[in-house]
């Protein structure tokens, strides 16, 4: 009986110094409506991670840099406690937003990126500025890129505070710009009606060559995070 208690006991100090499975490691997006699974690239990029990594995303449509800390959206990806946050707004600061989303991209834009990152890395993350995803809006043959000014500054904040920079806008105009209107149309999700032609928002396909992009642009300026990417 003592031989088999003994034995017992062994075994379960055995299993207690067995490591547990490795957890997955959290990556965070917070953005407006273009980084959301529905309408932006969140789920594309989800789908490029590989089995170690899990993606969270806090996204939602219609927020700033502003009313996404005000919406308390903010502390919830703070909450989650990923080790990496990629950030992407610009589409909800611009004029015309309204007092409750308004910034500006040399004041209050640039000072909400610089809490995001401070916050960010208070708790051990390591924060990603991603610049705006350009509206596929075209002045004759070239994008019209009225986002320009929020790019600059969040490229401008990645800088100072040496934080890793994935430069979206530029890359997509570049892209739109090769692409031409008609190509870069077929990026459009499906309309409400006839009328209706979304060149902010992204479809199934859209989403898979920008979340590319992003990629490519992680193995360039945040390795750690790009070896979680398949």
């Amino acid at each position: 009986m003592l031989r088999h208690s003994f034995l017992f006991l062994l075994l379960s100090l055995s299993v207690s110094i067995i490591p547990a499975e490795e957890s997955r490691t959290k990556v965070a997006l917070a953005g407006d409506s273009t980084v959301t699974d529905t309408a932006g690239w969140g789920a594309a990029f989800a789908k490029l991670l590989g089995p170690k990594a899990e993606c969270l995303n806090f996204a939602r449509g219609g927020q700033s840099t502003k009313s996404f800390r005000d919406s308390k959206n903010w502390q919830k990806v703070l909450d989650s406690k990923p080790a990496y946050i990629l950030i992407q707004f610009g589409h909800n600061d611009m004029p015309g937003k309204g007092p409750a989303r308004e910034t500006d991209p040399e004041t209050t834009y640039r000072e909400n990126l610089i809490r995001f990152i401070d916050e960010a890395r208070a708790i051990g993350a390591t924060p990603i500025i991603v610049t705006s995803l350009t509206r596929r809006i075209f002045d004759k043959d070239n994008i019209r890129g009225e986002l320009k000014p929020y790019a600059d500054a969040a490229t401008k904040v990645a800088t100072e505070k040496q934080a890793p920079l994935v430069d979206l806008f530029t890359r997509s105009v570049e892209l739109h710009n090769k692409l031409g209107i008609a190509e870069s149309d077929t990026y459009n999700p499906p309309g409400k009606d006839a009328k209706t032609t979304d060149r902010t928002h992204l479809n199934a396909h859209g989403a898979e060559v920008i979340a590319g992009i992003i990629a490519e642009e992680l193995r360039k300026t945040a390795p750690d995070l790009a070896k979680l990417l398949k």
